[in-house]
């Protein structure tokens, strides 16, 4: 996706090798044009694939899976991942390391929302490590859906997620797939 890649190479900001901070229009601040874009191409992305559900992780998978629901005209479920009070009792439950807090959560999904007739697509703002798309795809797996596929806004080629999405035959589709980051520059794949 031409217009996410030109965005990254002109606000985003690296950190060493391995972070790139796209807080100004992706997970901090939110530019809902650009993210309306993105909807329609992973709409376009999964267009053969039968879809009664985005499954996303909070904080930042949530915007861009409630815009991209308006194309596919189905509920967003988010994992959360702090218990609270209000949080139903039946839940399904999966750990999840964030590669960026360097922390493992425990992420939970109330049964209410998702069932063996479910067809999920799990979408969400980075892919590093896999570590969340796997606590999704544990969390859609034991309620019995289909999880169709993952997609990604941003997706770090060089670390191991996408590759360990795919050798388990997932259909992975990222919108712009960083090659590296070396000298405060970054390249795609194409």
């Amino acid at each position: 996706m031409d217009l996410l890649k030109q965005r990254i190479l002109e606000e985003g900001r690296t950190i060493g090798e391995e972070i790139i901070k796209v807080d100004s229009f992706l997970n901090h601040q939110i530019d809902v044009g650009l993210f309306v874009e993105m909807g329609k191409e992973f709409r376009r992305l999964f267009d053969s694939k039968k879809i009664t559900k985005l499954l996303t992780i909070e904080a930042s998978g949530i915007a861009i899976a409630s815009i991209a629901a308006l194309e596919f005209n189905v509920p967003v479920v988010f994992a959360k991942k702090a218990q609270s009070r209000n949080l139903d009792k039946e839940i399904y439950t999966s750990k999840v390391y964030s590669f960026t807090k360097q922390i493992t959560y425990d992420v939970m999904v109330s049964k209410q929302y998702l069932s063996s007739e479910d067809h999920v697509l799990i979408l969400d703002d980075f892919l590093a490590n896999g570590k969340a798309a796997l606590g999704l795809i544990d969390i859609a797996r034991q309620a019995g859906a289909t999880v169709e596929g993952v997609g990604i806004v941003i997706e770090k080629g060089f670390q191991s997620g996408g590759q360990l999405l795919r050798e388990q035959g997932i259909k992975v589709e990222s919108l712009a797939i960083i090659d590296r980051i070396r000298d405060g520059k970054v390249t795609f794949l194409d």
